[in-house]
């Protein structure tokens, strides 16, 4: 009988395509309910709501970030305003509550995740369970809103996936989570919602749609995954701090990375890589988020960095992400995967 040699790296392959054989990822279901969000916050300390195995999936519900007062005061009738947005608001409240202001589902704890990991996060699927969505008016140029005028309730015509923000002005339906993230180091202690960082949280990325990765540098054991801030459809920058908000449902897959090693969050979508950073400082910002890019290049695609450099400013497209989420100030870049076609 002819014998097969076995290298280390097939071993490793065999096992992990058995092991994926042998348990297939499992699907969670998970509510949005006063159990099971984190209001206003990202946290290592934070109880967990739900435990996975890494590479499974979770079917999540996320809600807007409004009140039932405020979206009654801006003409959404009682009954379109969900029961479990009611509850939440009603029942999390004092200690529970804050410092930042957005509904978190979660956290998630990821079996697996160490400190120094990362967390790949897979966006497979987003719903729309509401027919609209609101706009507020303040953010970086809050000059421009009339004062005393209530959010702005916005149709979504799901079918379409289009919204009509005024007679003659139709947009896009995009949707995708303003918020992802994981729990900071335990040296930030309880950190706000509001802010985006290392951690990602309220990144208000809008390249983050269906089809999607996000990989986020693990701090905390478990990772400690939460969602929310639900978009419908938003433009770079957010300028007057809300996009269409409104609340989703997803599916997302979480898998534990501990090949990867990063320092910010990164992101690939079907066209694109993206490097991102945040800052007080938008110069700050935006120079980390060039060199995460330049180190991707260097690291994934082998060029040096004088090259890399190069085909930042030749390909690559510099965004802000948003210049609203105090104090920190986002940065992306996008380079097409197109030009590697090639390679």
């Amino acid at each position: 009988m002819k014998k097969i040699a076995v290298t280390c790296s097939s071993a490793i392959a065999l096992s992990l395509a058995a092991g994926a054989f042998a348990h297939p990822p499992k699907t969670h279901r998970l509510e949005a309910t006063p159990a099971t969000v984190a209001y206003g916050y990202y946290w290592s300390d934070a109880p967990p709501v739900l435990r996975i195995d890494s590479g499974d999936i979770i079917d999540v519900d996320t809600l807007l970030t409004n009140t039932p007062a405020g979206l009654a005061k801006a003409g959404v009738p009682d009954d379109k305003i969900q029961a479990s947005l009611k509850a939440i608001v009603a029942e999390v409240t004092g200690e529970r509550k804050g410092p930042g202001g957005h509904i978190l589902t979660g956290p998630v704890y990821v079996e697996g995740a160490e400190p120094g990991d990362v967390l790949e996060v897979k966006i497979l699927s987003i719903d729309l369970p509401l027919d609209y969505g609101y706009n507020g008016c303040s953010g970086y140029l809050p000059e421009n809103c009339e004062n005393g005028v209530p959010s702005k309730i916005i149709a979504l015509n799901r079918k379409k996936m289009t919204a009509e923000f005024l007679p003659g002005i139709v947009i896009a339906l995009k949707p995708f989570y303003g918020s992802i993230g994981i729990a900071p180091a335990p040296d930030m202690g309880r950190l706000s919602s509001n802010p985006p960082g290392r951690h990602a949280g309220n990144l208000d990325n809008r390249e983050l749609v269906v089809g999607s990765t996000l990989y986020i540098p693990v701090f905390a054991r478990g990772a400690l995954f939460e969602i929310g801030d639900g978009h419908a459809a938003q433009g770079d920058g957010e300028v007057d701090q809300t996009a269409i908000e409104t609340s989703l449902r997803g599916r997302l897959q979480l898998t534990v990375r501990k090949d990867m090693k990063l320092k910010w969050p990164r992101a690939e979508t079907a066209t694109d890589y993206i490097s991102m950073a945040t800052d007080p400082d938008l110069a700050v910002a935006t120079k980390s988020a060039i060199q995460e890019m330049v180190d991707f290049l260097v690291s994934e695609k082998k060029l040096t960095r004088h090259q890399a450099y190069q085909l930042v400013s030749i390909a690559g497209n510099v965004a802000i992400t948003q210049l609203v989420d105090k104090p920190n100030l986002g940065v992306h870049v996008k380079l097409p995967k197109s030009i590697f076609a090639g390679k």
